[in-house]
């Protein structure tokens, strides 16, 4: 009996099986239906699946156990006492371990016994290998042939809008009944995120909003079931069930697969192409053998077959990165059974890789029946690894190509070969000179020498005067002009050579022609203890007992085996339907649009997983799918037009004190977004999301904190990350995206600490926010029509009591530098400020002063008369320490002069061009309203003069009266001063309420507007008052912009849909 069934599997079973086993008066016990179950549970592992037995004892048949084993006979019908099995069991001797038979179950096999052993029907004479099904087996409902419904449907044009509607509502608890639609505004945003993950733009909500026809949302389905995002949308659903990853995993080594991305393409043009699902699993599981052998070169058609093989290539593959055991092929092999058996059989076949599956009527021999479907193409004896798998995709006119331009090459290398050679001579000439006769003439032929023929002697010799070992690699000594001419012989090789075609792979399996290897099960799943061979097949609980379960060998009419072909249009028939295949993709479906499937657990259809909540719902949307051609976009148009699906999530108290869970769809269920989807969102609203469909991945990057992000550089959406498993991005990761193991069969969607922790400090999200924030301001002109729940927010905003920005002790403009005083005489002030510059005309250059402007971190001078001056006011006596950095970068023009004047004269000067310098100065005595000057000159020209000098001013204030203790230092950053002097507050209302409506899609309400108006202004106030907490770049107004942006996408609101 087994030893290693887990604790958690067998109490699960156990409470299942439970509710069967209470033994009626009336009826007595049955061998199929109550005993067979416990022996299959706690016995049958040792005592029956596989070809030996322990003990000789066969516990299968009820004649087998009255055969006995080496301990005699196991059973004596009619008399429990003297049967052995119940001996044995009743005793905990067996099973062994600490998991015992219970009390219950001992009960039911006792009753068993003492009624005569009595079985259903007459046992068979014979009994092969394994454990037999039985009817019982065979009529669970996810093995029962695909049904329709029992009544017709009814279609009455409101509540019951199809058949998705009519099952549902038959299957309604008495008094509960759909929920309202949900509002229109609700139902544009939800099917927008489900079907292509992205938030209308407010151009397309408006629109949306505004569209008056009576099928408006119909159209909104149709339209975005046609846009190219759906397939981006939907093929991250299905790449989480295939295990998609950009790296092979198994080692620590984590390898990358760099042409992984081809199939994570095909997916997304699959979808939107709408390419049938028969046709889609065909393409994945056999597109090798569709497409057949390469005659000249691959053929669009053949590139794409062989690219959606890919599908059986995604799990984790380590035998390229330190590990090609036998052991880490055969890993390969069933992480792969395990994504077919759980994606698209429901069904988890990995139980039966060392005996039958306990609970399921899933033998052992039905896994190595699939694994030698496999075999040709994944066959642990003649391995490949994932280098050696790759398919070239070069063409022969690219492989021509590139053959002409090596010639080139090569011709320019020998041109290069024959000039360094010319120029190691001369240099050889050279040194020879500096030697007297006959040393030099015994040099030269020493030099000379083949190295393999040099004698000794003339070994010593160069060893002793080494400066005549001329090399290719110390040529430059000798010669410096020498080695810039050949550098530019290497260049004009590189470039050259980078003229060739690059050579393009595909991640693929294929098998090669003619390759049968034979399949073997091996015992307890132990590579070393193979058994019988076993033919490529069926599932034999989906076989007829009549029927062959076996498919062919070899198939005549292909150049390889065909196996995986007849495999996939097994899965795929429709006259009937294969029930596992067909459930398993539909309940897959229903569970990404209504975040839970019809059987929760869709990578497990068996006794260990949930059973469906609406089994006649699966088999109504399964036979509708195949009757309208399989369509992926169909089966979305069918479900979202459904009343179920397009119900308000609002609670009401007859539905919550009826269906307290939402088990019977009587309203919609709120569901976070996914992690991809609040990555696009917030990058579709700040506007840096680029659009473009396909391509390699994203690169990963490390933060400051040592968090894996994206590169900012490629703000792509999510799907396009680069999918280390050894590697997950945090923001990702954060918000339940998988690292990815063998597959992920559904994301859990959880609530936690760190997500708010990541929302709230995430360094993309804080960008994100500012940009957005940007944004807002720079459209924020535009209408704020649309639907909302106040209308009067813009108007109510404008009347907010803001405070304004206190005086700044900053002044920005030009003047003159006394060159024998060092101060500064004739200041005047700019006039003008825009685009972030104070500078004196209406626009730069100004005819008089020339390029004079500033910014908040620098500027450019005028001509010499006119410098750029940032002047500093001194609020109160003290002494002042200055810190900073000027900075020129250009090579061109004169550089430039900074000086720093006060009353007192000059301060400090520095001269400097296309460099930095540091510009400290300390002990500057000043009394209240004194001005301390940082001027900048330009030197004898104005060109090229563009600087960057931003200061650091700490004033420490003089005591108040003699005798005081010191007070606390001030300090003035010239770039945040800048900005303060650029704030303007009377766009801000307006801002914060267009940023709301883009965000959430609607003005603020009342209560929230109330609150606002007391925030806002207090923001501003602790910003104005404390500058330092401002973020580079910000003003008071801009920052507190951004941080109501970043608050907004804290919000439920914007993590959940409606």
């Amino acid at each position: 009996m087994s030893h290693s069934i887990s604790l958690l599997a067998r109490i699960v079973a156990s409470l299942a099986i439970a509710a069967g086993c209470a033994i009626s008066s009336a009826e007595e016990p049955k061998f199929e239906s109550q005993i067979r179950p416990i022996l299959r549970e706690y016995c049958l592992d040792c005592h029956g699946a596989t070809e030996t037995h322990e003990g000789s004892l066969d516990l299968r048949l009820v004649r087998l156990m009255v055969q006995g084993g080496d301990s005699g006979p196991a059973l004596v019908a009619g008399n429990p006492d003297a049967s052995l099995i119940l001996q044995r069991i009743e005793s905990d001797d067996m099973p062994p371990g600490t998991l015992k038979v219970s009390e219950e179950k001992k009960k039911l096999l006792r009753a068993w016994i003492e009624s005569g052993a009595p079985t259903n029907r007459p046992e068979p004479e014979t009994i092969g290998p394994g454990i037999p099904l039985t009817d019982a087996e065979r009529a669970y409902w996810a093995y029962r042939p695909v049904a329709k419904p029992s009544t017709e449907i009814q279609i009455d044009g409101d509540r019951i809008r199809n058949g998705i509607d009519q099952v549902l509502a038959q299957a309604m608890p008495q008094g509960l009944r759909f929920s309202p639609d949900a509002p229109r505004e609700a139902l544009v945003r939800r099917v927008f995120l489900d079907l292509i993950g992205l938030p209308p733009s407010d151009e397309q909500f408006q629109h949306w909003m505004q569209l008056a026809e009576s099928n408006w949302y119909e159209q909104l389905v149709d339209s975005l079931l046609q846009s190219p995002h759906y397939g981006e949308r939907w093929a991250r659903h299905w790449l989480d069930a295939v295990g998609y990853a950009d790296s092979d995993g198994a080692t620590l080594a984590d390898a990358e697969r760099p042409w992984a991305w081809r199939y994570r393409d095909y997916v997304i043009a699959s979808l939107n192409q709408d390419k049938p699902i028969d046709r889609f699993i065909l393409e994945q599981l056999a597109g090798d053998e569709l497409a057949g052998p390469k005659q000249g070169d691959w053929t669009p058609t053949q590139i794409e077959l062989l690219t959606a093989t890919g599908f059986l290539r995604m799990t984790a593959d380590g035998t390229a990165s330190g590990d090609n055991s036998q052991e880490a092929r055969n890993k390969t092999i069933a992480d792969t059974l395990q994504v077919i058996g759980s994606t698209l059989l429901g069904s988890s076949l990995n139980c039966a890789q060392c005996h039958d599956h306990r609970y399921d009527p899933l033998s052992h021999e039905d896994y190595f029946a699939l694994r030698a479907v496999l075999a040709p193409a994944l066959d642990p004896v003649a391995w490949k690894t994932p280098s050696e798998r790759l398919v070239s995709l070069i063409t022969q006119a690219e492989v021509e190509l590139s053959s002409k331009i090596e010639m080139e090459a090569q011709a320019i290398s020998a041109q290069r070969a024959t000039k360094e050679a010319e120029f190691i001579k001369n240099a050889l000439d050279k040194e020879l000179m500096k030697f007297e006769e006959p040393l030099r003439t015994m040099l030269r032929s020493a030099y000379e020498s083949p190295v393999d023929k040099r004698t000794e002697e003339q070994k010593m010799l160069l060893d002793k005067h080494p400066s005549v070992n001329i090399s290719p690699g110390v040529l430059y000594q000798y010669l410096p002009e020498a080695a810039e001419e050949l550098k530019k012989f290497d260049a004009t090789i590189a470039e050259t050579r980078a003229k060739k075609p690059a050579e393009t792979f595909l991640q693929a399996l294929s098998e090669p022609p003619g390759h049968l290897p034979v399949t073997k099960l091996l015992h307890r799943g132990d590579l070393n203890q193979p058994t019988r061979e076993i033919s490529p097949g069926k599932l034999s609980v989906l076989v007829d007992e009549t029927s062959n379960k076996h498919f062919n060998d070899d198939d005549p009419s292909l150049p390889t085996s065909g196996r995986r072909l007849a495999f996939a249009k097994w899965l795929t028939q429709t006259d009937p339907p294969n029930p596992l295949f067909v459930r398993a993709m539909v309940n897959r479906v229903w569970m990404h649009h209504f975040g839970k499937a019809i059987v929760a657990t869709p990578g497990d259809f068996g006794k260990l997983g949930s059973p469906p909540t609406h089994p006649q719902l699966l088999d109504w949307l399964a036979l509708d799918w195949i009757e309208h051609g399989w369509s992926f976009k169909h089966l979305h148009r069918r479900i979202l037009l459904s009343t179920a699906y397009r119900q308000s999530s609002n609670r009401n108290p007859t539905g919550g004190s009826i269906d307290p869970d939402n088990r019977f769809y009587g309203r919609r269920d709120l569901q976070r977004i996914d992690a991809e989807v609040l990555r696009d969102s917030v990058l579709a609203l700040s506007g840096e999301l680029k659009p473009e469909l396909f391509g390699a991945p994203i690169p990963l990057q490390e933060d400051e904190a040592g968090q894996v992000r994206l590169d900012p550089a490629q703000p792509r959406r999510s799907l396009y990350a680069k999918w280390r498993r050894t590697q997950p991005v945090a923001l990702l990761q954060a918000f339940d995206a998988p690292v990815m193991g063998v597959l992920c069969e559904s994301r859990p969607s959880s609530t936690v600490a760190p997500q708010s922790l990541m929302m709230m400090n995430n360094e993309f999200l804080l960008e994100q926010s500012e940009k957005i924030a940007k944004r807002v301001i720079s459209q924020s002109g535009a209408s704020n029509t649309g639907a909302s729940n106040s209308e009067s927010a813009p108007q109510a905003a404008s009347g907010w009591q803001l405070p304004t920005a206190p005086a700044s002790p900053w002044r920005y403009g030009t003047g003159t530098l006394h060159k024998e005083t060092g101060k500064v005489e004739g200041f005047s002030a700019f006039s003008q400020q825009t685009q972030g510059r104070s500078h004196p005309g209406v626009q730069v250059p100004d005819a008089t002063t020339g390029w004079v402007f500033l910014t908040e971190s620098g500027g450019h001078p005028g001509n010499p008369a006119y410098p750029a001056i940032r002047r500093w006011i001194a609020p109160e006596s003290g002494t002042v320490e200055i810190s900073g950095s000027l900075s020129h970068g250009s090579q061109n023009g004169d550089g430039v002069i900074g000086s720093v004047s006060s009353k007192l004269g000059q301060a400090g000067s520095w001269r400097i061009q296309a460099g930095s310098v540091s510009t400290a100065v300390a002990n500057l005595a000043v009394e209240a309203g004194d001005a301390i000057d940082l001027v900048l000159e330009c030197g004898q020209q104005e060109t090229s003069d563009s600087f960057t000098w931003t200061v650091k001013i700490t004033l420490n204030p003089m005591a108040s009266q003699p005798g005081e203790p010191a007070r606390n230092s001030i300090v003035f950053e010239s770039a945040i001063g800048f900005r303060l002097q650029q704030e303007d507050t009377s766009a801000l209302g307006r801002q914060i309420i267009a940023a709301w409506k883009h965000i959430l899609h609607r003005f603020p309400a009342d209560q929230e507007l109330a609150v606002l108006s007391r925030f806002v202004p207090a923001q501003l106030e602790l910003l104005y008052r404390e500058p330092q907490r401002l973020s580079s770049g910000s003003t008071p107004t801009s920052q507190v912009l951004t941080n109501i942006c970043h608050m907004l996408l804290n919000s439920n609101e914007f993590l959940y849909v409606d």
